[in-house]
């Protein structure tokens, strides 16, 4: 049972962390030099500040759904927090990779209604879990105005 247990962690983390793969690798290829280009808010943060925030929060995101996993077993919570994270890796395909602001943010508006029914489920199953989502759902309504904001400057 321990090595089954560990070895979902393990999986559930580089199914999450392939998320952020994608997108780094999308960003780096497609970000400039557009995103020079375009009018950003006075509240958009610095470049470096991305990748460890969302280091931390697909940490917490994987802890999260696979203490939900051992505890519970439930596998219509899990296949959505994975459906929710193609949600998440497309965000910067579709930012980064196309350049479609208005779409990246009705993709991130989806993305918080998924980080919002998981925090439901989360609450009635594991209070642990459900906290280590808030950083995230916080980070998620901060990257939405941002993008709202973005979109506004520059259609």
């Amino acid at each position: 049972m321990l090595k089954n247990k560990y070895l979902s962690l393990i999986l559930i983390l580089a199914l999450t962390f392939s998320a952020s793969l994608i997108g780094s690798i999308v960003t780096s290829t497609f970000k400039e030099p557009w995103y020079s280009t375009i009018i950003l808010p006075s509240f958009n943060p610095p470049s470096w500040v991305f990748a460890p925030v969302w280091s931390t929060l697909y940490l917490f995101m994987s802890i999260a759904a696979w203490k939900v996993w051992i505890n519970h077993f439930d596998k219509r919570i899990l296949k959505i927090y994975f459906i929710h994270i193609i949600f998440n890796a497309s965000w910067s395909i579709i930012f980064f990779g196309f350049h479609l602001i208005g779409l990246a943010l009705i993709n991130l508006f989806i993305i918080l209604l998924f980080i919002i029914f998981l925090l439901k489920n989360y609450y009635t199953k594991d209070k642990f879990s459900f906290a280590l989502m808030i950083p995230y759902l916080i980070w998620s309504a901060y990257a939405f105005i941002l993008n709202c904001a973005i979109f506004y400057y520059n259609i």
